[in-house]
């Protein structure tokens, strides 16, 4: 049995709507700080829904190739392997500006309603931009090249978010309180409306979440040009995106290679764009493509993990978590102070 396409678009808007009422409503209706045993089996749901649905991906909808399940589980690898770098961000923003544990789940569930709306958006808008203008596949893999070879030149730099144009843009436009005000965005104060730091969070959250998907996006689309398996693959994976951010979160630090591994991921699927008309080339099918994206992040996770972790004082200061960066500042403050006394 299929269904057709507005009752199918129909059905799985309401699927991630209730489920996104379950989360927000039901398990995290009072804001606490998130466990990684709760993060844990929280990711476990959502990549087993998203098991799920991709093996029944054929039977539901009617436009789907014979290639459906893999496209999509190979769309969900790609989405949910750069997801992993989204986690990086999450904790720069987080610590830059302290925010407290307790609220961290709340603001990122925002991000992630917010992240799915304008990547609905941007997915229909690529399709239909595919669908009129074939040649933009091109563009996309050209796009992807050049964020692959920015990305692996970048690998070892990390953002300072404390000096973002986004920030200060923020500031100057939004007029905002220091101080958190609970789960609060807004406050009113002496009879004037202002935002809290919880906002300027989120602004930051959905604008790194603007910039990924640019990315994202056509990576996904070098595997199917079907905006379903396209959407559903990229909406499952953002969908376990907070439980994964605080699973990994105290290990983030020890995946020493993950911005080379997207880099290569990047660049092989760009390449799969540009080199799909030429023929007398190998051209991977989705299975081989699947594998070959799988065995790379094996691959960059593996020798993370036998590097190990790197020693506090060799993390650039932006990664740290709040503490440990007082901490830092703190010793280096003390060690000022006393070299100077010794003069």
């Amino acid at each position: 049995m299929t269904l057709s396409d507005p009752v199918l678009y129909g059905v799985f808007a309401a699927v991630v709507a209730v489920l996104l009422a379950i989360d927000l409503f039901v398990v995290h209706r009072d804001a606490h700080a998130v466990s990684i045993r709760e993060a844990a089996v929280w990711s476990a749901i959502w990549i087993g829904v998203s098991i799920v649905f991709g093996i029944f991906v054929p039977q539901l909808h009617a436009g789907a190739g014979e290639h459906a399940r893999v496209e999509f589980f190979t769309g969900y690898v790609i989405e949910k392997s750069l997801s992993v770098d989204n986690v990086f961000l999450f904790i720069l923003i987080f610590s830059t500006f302290a925010v407290p544990r307790e609220l961290q789940h709340r603001v990122l569930f925002y991000g992630v309603a917010g992240a799915i709306v304008m990547r609905t958006i941007l997915i229909f808008t690529g399709a239909a931009l595919i669908e009129r203008f074939e040649w933009i596949l091109y563009v996309f893999g050209a796009f992807l090249i050049f964020v692959g070879y920015r990305t692996w030149t970048h690998r070892e730099e990390h953002e300072d978010i404390s000096e973002s144009r986004v920030l200060h843009g923020v500031r100057r436009v939004v007029p905002t309180t220091t101080q958190y005000h609970g789960d609060k965005f807004f406050v009113r104060e002496q009879g004037r409306l202002l935002a809290t730091p919880m906002f300027v969070v989120l602004v930051f959250i959905e604008f790194t979440d603007l910039v990924f998907a640019m990315d994202s996006i056509p990576a996904i689309f070098a595997i199917t040009r079907d905006p379903f398996i396209v959407l559903t693959s990229n909406i499952f994976a953002i969908l376990g995106l907070r439980a994964l951010y605080f699973l990994l979160a105290g290990v983030a630090d020890r995946l020493h290679y993950l911005k080379a591994g997207l880099a290569i991921i990047l660049a092989f699927v760009g390449l799969k764009l540009l080199t799909e008309p030429i023929e007398g080339i190998w051209h991977p099918s989705p299975l081989q493509s699947l594998g070959i994206i799988s065995a790379i992040l094996l691959v960059v996770v593996v020798m993370s993990l036998r590097r190990g972790p790197d020693e506090p004082d060799e993390i650039p200061t932006g990664v740290l978590p709040f503490s440990a960066r007082r901490e830092r500042e703190e010793r280096e403050r003390q060690g000022r102070d006393g070299h100077g006394s010794g003069d």
